[in-house]
């Protein structure tokens, strides 16, 4: 829900302590000004949306003495190379935030046309078969995600994550940790564990259907066969996860209208 916070004025932010008076002062605005200005290409922007990513240590706008955000016109490209980053190339925030760490500009995220194959091949490279990464522990889980100890607890009874064993401590890997955050996110908006069944219903079905087709190369003893079936079975997934997207998208835009 829109605060009073939306509705300030625009500023100006001061020149810092030191610097050359000449120097031009950056505009700033407010919360409410971004969002309306993002408003047409990023239909699903809100304001909550932005909280999140400030919440999540992707942004990090000034603020008045009276507690209000004001955002500079490099705060707003960096906004947008993220809202980018997740629409267009399907990054979990975690890589968007080493993406502008490494100094990938907003430049280079528009040049890119969705055209040119460059989000399915980003995506490809974060679906990997063959590695689950580091393991993490309850209590990191609940730290990283800002998740409820007892939402991954439903998750767990819903079989929606599972996690592993290792000396009577469960650990999860990168993967479902990922997963505990989107679902932390979902639970924003009053969704649990159990409306979650038919996307793991949805996912098993996907599953099975790509383990049918590359079934004899999975299994072969060849090591080259194998590894070209493996890499084949993640673009498989890459290119179904683009799919749901858009087919999701459609639905959409036929429930806003």
């Amino acid at each position: 829900m829109a605060t009073s916070e939306t509705h300030e004025p625009s500023v100006e932010l001061p020149d810092p302590a030191g610097t050359e008076p000449q120097r031009p002062r950056q505009k700033a605005v407010t919360i409410g000004t971004v969002c309306k200005a993002l408003l047409q290409e990023f239909p699903d922007i809100s304001i909550s949306k932005i909280r999140y990513l400030e919440d999540q240590k992707l942004l990090s706008p000034r603020r008045t003495q009276g507690g209000y955000r004001l955002y500079t016109q490099s705060d707003i490209q960096r906004l947008r190379t993220i809202l980018r980053l997740q629409r267009d190339e399907f990054l979990p925030l975690r890589v968007i935030r080493q993406e502008l760490a490494g100094g990938r500009a907003e430049r280079e995220v528009a040049a890119a046309p969705a055209s040119d194959g460059r989000s399915l091949r980003r995506a490809q490279a974060l679906v990997s078969t063959r590695d689950p990464g580091a393991l993490y522990s309850l209590e990191d889980v609940v730290e990283e995600t800002g998740a409820e100890p007892r939402l991954v607890q439903e998750l767990e009874d819903f079989g929606i994550v599972k996690g592993e064993l290792r000396a009577g401590v469960r650990y999860f890997d990168e993967t479902e940790r990922e997963i505990v955050r989107a679902v932390s996110e979902l639970a924003r908006y009053g969704v649990g564990g159990r409306n979650l069944r038919v996307f793991r219903s949805s996912a098993d079905r996907e599953a099975q259907l790509l383990q049918s087709i590359l079934a004899p190369a999975l299994r072969s003893r060849n090591p080259e066969r194998r590894r070209e079936a493996i890499e084949a079975l993640e673009n498989l997934a890459s290119v179904t996860t683009h799919l749901k997207h858009l087919l999701l998208i459609r639905d959409l835009r036929k429930i806003a209208t």
